[in-house]
C-alpha cells in the first residue's frame, strides 16, 4: 500500500470515527435520556415561582436563620473545583475548622437539643453534597421554626415529607435534600 492510500485509509477512518463517536453516539444517548429520564437528563432542575433556583444535584450555600443549611463545603459549593479538604481527622487545621464550626452552630441555634450531627461538622467527600441527614435537618429544626414563626411541628412535617430512603433501599442512609426542603419551606411561607 502506497503512502497515498494509507493517509486516505486513515482521514476516513477518522472521519467516521469522529462523526460516530463525536455526534451519532452522545445524540443516542441525550435521545435515551430525554426518554427514560428528561428531568435527570436535562440537570435536576428545581424551580420556584417560575425561576430556575438550582439544581438537586449541587449543593448551594444557605446562612440565614429562616432556611435550612447544608453541609460545610470544603469549596464553597463551586462545581468546577469538586474537592475535599483531604485533612486527616486529627490535622490541627481540620481540628481548628471542626470547631470553628461547632461554636458557629451553637450560637447560630441555642434552641437545638442533643449533638451536633457530624455531617453538620465535616464536608462531603465532593465539597458539592446536596442532602444532609435527617438528623440533621432535624436539628435544626427549632431555629428554622422560630425564624419563620411557624411550629415545630410543621417544619418536622415537611422534613419528614422530604425524607429520601436508601438509595435501592439499601444503600446510603435517609437523607434530606435541603434545596428541595427549601423551596417547600418558601411555598408554606411563614405566618
Amino acid at each position: 500500500m502506497t503512502f497515498m492510500r494509507q493517509l486516505g485509509a486513515s482521514a476516513r477512518m477518522m472521519l467516521l470515527l469522529t462523526l460516530l463517536l463525536g455526534a451519532i453516539y452522545p445524540a443516542a444517548i441525550w435521545g435515551v435520556g430525554q426518554v427514560v429520564r428528561p428531568s435527570a437528563a436535562n440537570g435536576s432542575l428545581v424551580e420556584h415561582g417560575g425561576h430556575v433556583v438550582g439544581s438537586s444535584l449541587i449543593g448551594q450555600t444557605f446562612t440565614a436563620p429562616q432556611w435550612f443549611q447544608g453541609r460545610p463545603s470544603a469549596v464553597d459549593y463551586s462545581g468546577d473545583a469538586s474537592a475535599a479538604s483531604n485533612l486527616p481527622a486529627d490535622d490541627p487545621r481540620q481540628v481548628k475548622a471542626v470547631a470553628e464550626r461547632k461554636a458557629a452552630l451553637l450560637k447560630a441555634n441555642p434552641q437545638a437539643t442533643g449533638a451536633i450531627p457530624a455531617d453538620a461538622l465535616t464536608a462531603s467527600g465532593s465539597g458539592l453534597d446536596p442532602h444532609i441527614s435527617v438528623a440533621y435537618a432535624l436539628w435544626q429544626v427549632p431555629r428554622v421554626a422560630a425564624a419563620r414563626h411557624l411550629s415545630a411541628d410543621q417544619v418536622r412535617t415537611l422534613v419528614d415529607e422530604h425524607t429520601q430512603g436508601r438509595s435501592l433501599g439499601f444503600l446510603g442512609q435517609p437523607r434530606v435534600n435541603v434545596l428541595e426542603l427549601n423551596v417547600a419551606l418558601a411555598s408554606l411561607g411563614s405566618r
